[in-house]
């Protein structure tokens, strides 16, 4: 029989596991935080302001809204490796309200929806998540890939031509990149080398610049430019309950999936209204 005292840690092994400083503060984790972070932050940009086209309202409101979303939501969201930003749906979602009522009301439509899916989040609507079958979560992220796909065609249409073998360059480098190191992420490696080129080259190509102009400061928090009565409310509140449950419905399935993919376990409650305090937060800011 083997010898039970060395399967068994000892209490000074122990000790040692349980003074060990957090995994958080490892360089390896803050340089994969750094990386992922600036892609991220990268492949925001032209999202944001593509959905602010969509919604009907500035593209630097999207670089706010997806800054304080993110900014929030990363102290009191319930799950590490995903991120809430702008998204296409939500912006369908309140695109009529503001083009028939004005931006304030669709700030105010914000508000009232973060304030709807922290109680919602308190209702423990969050739990009912693990009922989801597999099969609806494959096909909802496969459906959000054949949308992104779908909104970054009309990119590749009376463009010019330098556009194609930069294209083929960017996704030749995303897939055989990770074959010859994962130091560092692909889809950073392909934007700093493609935009190098086009730099030095002088490249005639379309940019992020061209969907709108960007902002050069800060926001600062403010109340909606909208009457406080009942009227406003009973316009305003439909809108916020639809962007309230396409938002949570997102987001919680998008959370279920990276449980199942990283085999661990996340706070669907604590999501839900840390996404709620976000949207208040964006739509104070």
């Amino acid at each position: 029989m083997p010898d039970a005292a060395v399967s068994v840690p000892s209490a000074a092994a122990r000790l040692r596991s349980s003074i060990r400083r957090p995994s958080w503060l490892s360089p390896k984790v803050l340089r994969t935080e750094a990386l992922a972070g600036l892609v991220v932050a990268l492949a925001l940009i032209p999202e944001a302001i593509s959905f602010s086209i969509i919604a009907g309202v500035d593209p630097a409101i999207g670089l706010f809204a997806s800054f304080t979303m993110a900014v929030t939501i990363a102290v009191v969201g319930g799950r590490p490796a995903m991120i809430s930003a702008a998204t296409g749906a939500v912006a369908l979602v309140i695109a009529p309200l503001n083009r028939e009522y004005g931006f304030g009301y669709l700030v105010a439509a914000v508000i009232l929806a973060g304030v709807f899916q922290v109680a919602l989040g308190a209702l423990g609507v969050g739990r009912l998540m693990r009922f989801i079958p597999r099969s609806v979560m494959v096909g909802f992220v496969n459906s959000l890939a054949i949308l992104v796909f779908m909104a970054q065609v009309p990119e590749l249409w009376d463009v010019p031509w330098p556009v194609y073998p930069l294209f083929a360059g960017g996704l030749a480098l995303m897939v055989l990149l990770p074959r010859i190191t994962k130091a560092v992420p692909a889809p950073l490696v392909s934007i700093a080398i493609l935009t190098s080129i086009t730099l030095a080259a002088g490249l005639a190509v379309p940019t992020v610049g061209d969907k709108g102009a960007l902002p050069s400061s800060l926001p600062v928090p403010g109340l909606p430019d909208v009457p406080f009565t009942l009227d406003t409310l009973a316009t305003v509140a439909p809108y916020a309950f639809a962007m309230a449950l396409v938002g949570l419905m997102e987001s919680l399935m998008t959370a279920q999936l990276v449980d199942e993919i990283t085999d661990t376990r996340s706070s669907k409650t604590r999501e839900a209204v840390g996404q709620g305090i976000a949207n208040v937060v964006t739509g104070f800011f």
